[in-house]
């Protein structure tokens, strides 16, 4: 697998983060830790950013480097082979990716709501998933919608046909909707579309896949299985850094969204980077995990997500969450 993957992560933009002094709390010098995010940096992943700034990541012993991601799928894949030492992605990609082999687990889902939707100017009177037929969308191979998109479909009595799918490159599918090349696009509604309000001076709407009758556990930290055997303190370690700036910026959102200034050359701006991470702070609990901190998952919430992955064939078969979830390493709290 390394071999059919050699140069996938040296072909991403990587997003440089540089924290206080490079010191541990215990004195020791912190360890060079690699994070791939799932996509190009947006307001979700704010909490990193805010946590290399205020030297959270240092405290616990990692000098944290902040890749760019090219989809979920790809970012699973790449931290399941090793080519970085984390990866930040949806948990449809992760569970798709554990069924054909790879050897990846989630150490923590911290967007236990998905924010996954179809995307569209306002204008056009989208409705419910039904008023999709015949229209054109645009989605990125790759990406963890890819997989979804049919499951929300054919939640809703649809099925791919009904619809145009026009594969486009990341930065490309926001242009394909504002100049009217497609009907809709597939993206998180923390991410898109906001820019394309922005862009556009249009409104935006949204079907929010979690209101109409799926809703699963999205994006989370993983790692290698290699990693967890080989060296699980530096993953409890990314773990608690991961959980207290996720804490922290929650708090000061203002703040963490501040922190993100330069982290790349497509970062929205400044305005919308906030409205992004706000937005994303409403999905970090199930009824389950309310009242506690960030990232803590349970097992009742996993079965639920590997349930509706199987029901609407995005995995062949549900197996227990240890298959997919690293427990012991897992946010507590």
């Amino acid at each position: 697998m390394k071999r059919l993957l050699a140069g996938l992560l040296p072909a991403v933009l990587v997003v440089a983060a540089c924290g206080g002094g490079g010191q541990a709390e215990s004195g020791g010098e912190a360890k060079e830790v690699t994070l791939t995010l799932n996509w190009y940096p947006y307001g979700e992943h704010a909490p990193f950013y805010y946590g290399v700034k205020q030297g959270i990541f240092d405290k616990h012993g990692i000098k944290l480097k902040i890749q760019a991601g090219q989809g979920s799928g790809k970012t699973v894949t790449a931290t399941g082979a090793g080519q970085t030492d984390f990866g930040w992605a949806d948990t449809s990609a992760l569970a798709t990716a554990v069924e054909q082999g790879v050897p990846a687990r989630s150490i923590g889902v911290f967007l236990q709501t998905t924010p996954a939707s179809v995307q569209f100017f306002a204008e056009k009177n989208i409705k419910k998933p039904e008023d999709l037929k015949g229209k054109s969308v645009a989605t990125t191979a790759g990406d963890a919608l890819t997989k979804t998109f049919p499951a929300f479909l054919k939640q809703n009595g649809m099925q791919e046909s009904d619809v145009s799918i026009q594969n486009i490159d990341p930065a490309g599918k926001m242009a394909a909707v504002i100049s009217g090349r497609t009907d809709v696009l597939l993206g998180f509604a923390s991410d898109q579309g906001p820019t394309i309000k922005e862009k556009s001076g249009k409104d935006v709407g949204y079907l929010r896949f979690s209101e109409f009758g799926l809703n699963y556990f999205s994006n989370g930290l993983l790692t290698s299985k290699t990693m967890l055997q080989k060296d699980p303190e530096l993953v409890r370690k990314m773990v608690a850094a991961t959980q207290e700036a996720w804490a922290a910026a929650e708090k000061a959102p203002e703040a963490a969204a501040e922190s993100m200034k330069g982290a790349a050359e497509q970062l929205p701006s400044p305005t919308v980077v906030l409205e992004q991470f706000k937005t994303t702070l409403t999905l970090l609990h199930t009824d389950a995990t309310k009242g506690k901190a960030p990232g803590v998952n349970t097992a009742e919430d996993w079965k639920k997500t590997i349930d509706t992955f199987q029901r609407t064939g995005i995995i062949g078969k549900a197996s227990e969450p240890s298959a997919y979830w690293e427990e012991s390493v897992a946010p507590k709290g």
